[in-house]
């Protein structure tokens, strides 16, 4: 199939739809593959979960899924990365658990741009290292979507696997790059993958390393991490993440006073960013009902340790970025 999406393509908005083309990408894998094996960066994201699921459906054991967990994941995600492909779909998978390897690399290191380097970079190693031990895969398969395509003009950054090395020959494998992203869901969708997996909003690629801002300590991402969860959670209570393009918590590197349990209490503030955008190009403010921000509030300054006080980010883009870094 070339790079061009052609006129004739329908737009993939229902289930049955969906089945066609499913049908159509298991021959077309087939075909390709063969009886050789076929290597995929996991992330857990939408794109890379239903090629995934996908490959399972077309050649089962002859993918080889590898999830790589920076220690930067949310809360849960990448327990149902095993869950849903390890335990549900019986997929070939290996979990790293590549945590300490990260933040220890991360230690004291507050720039933005050199954090998501070493991210990325380490990222390659891990995923290279094990790569390496593998024998006989001869295919590199990736959540390539079309936008990546019409906007890298047919070259891309490998945003699943972050860039591979230039002695990993492999040839591709890309069943969904002809589809846009509500595509990509509705096919997720027909083929059995949860709604919470399928309709998980963007989520940059360094994670919770470019929201826990400067220098990330354990301590604090843990926060992070805890008051993030809150936030989905009440924004799926409220049927706030029907409207809600993108919604996430981001914790500064300084400490204000509080009050707790008659005490002076130092913590840090967790900032809300709720936006909603068509291309990420712009992005205007989401306006929250103020007993939604009291509830989360309360909630986050009560069950996570370390933090004393929310916020509520009013800047939209321009001239606010999405991400704080």
């Amino acid at each position: 199939m070339s790079n061009v999406r052609p006129d004739s393509m329908a737009r993939i908005t229902t289930p049955e739809l969906a089945e066609k083309f499913i049908e159509e990408q298991i021959a077309e894998v087939r075909a390709q593959v063969g009886d050789k094996k076929v290597l995929l960066a996991l992330s857990g994201g939408v794109d890379s979960s239903v090629v995934a699921a996908l490959l399972i459906k077309a050649i089962g054991k002859q993918l080889v899924c590898v999830h790589v967990n920076h220690g930067l994941m949310r809360k849960g995600e990448s327990e149902q990365v095993i869950e849903v492909f390890q335990n549900q779909l019986d997929a070939n998978l290996i979990y790293i658990d590549a945590t300490d390897r990260f933040l220890d690399l991360l230690a004291g290191v507050s720039e933005p741009e050199k954090k998501r380097k070493i991210i990325g970079g380490e990222f390659i190693k891990v995923f290279d290292e094990e790569a390496s031990k593998l024998e006989g895969i001869s295919f590199l398969a990736q959540g390539t979507i079309y936008p990546d395509i019409l906007e890298s003009d047919g070259v891309k950054a490998h945003h699943n696997v972050g860039g591979l090395p230039e002695d990993m020959q492999f040839e591709l494998v890309e069943p969904v790059k002809l589809l846009y992203k509500d595509e990509v869901r509705v096919v997720g969708k027909a083929l059995g993958l949860p709604a919470s997996m399928v309709d998980r909003q963007p989520f940059p690629g360094p994670g919770l390393g470019v929201r826990c801002l400067g220098a990330i300590t354990r301590d604090r991402l843990n926060a992070l991490r805890e008051a993030d969860a809150i936030l989905r959670e009440e924004f799926d209570n409220a049927k706030l993440n029907e409207t809600v393009w993108q919604y996430f918590i981001a914790v500064p590197d300084f400490k204000s006073v509080g009050v707790k349990d008659s005490k002076r209490y130092e913590g840090w503030p967790a900032i809300i960013r709720a936006v909603n955008t068509t291309d990420a190009m712009s992005a205007t403010i989401e306006e929250i009902p103020y007993e939604i921000l009291h509830k989360i509030t309360a909630r986050i300054t009560a069950e996570v340790d370390g933090i004393n006080r929310v916020l509520y980010d009013l800047t939209p883009k321009p001239i606010g970025t999405i991400e704080w870094e």
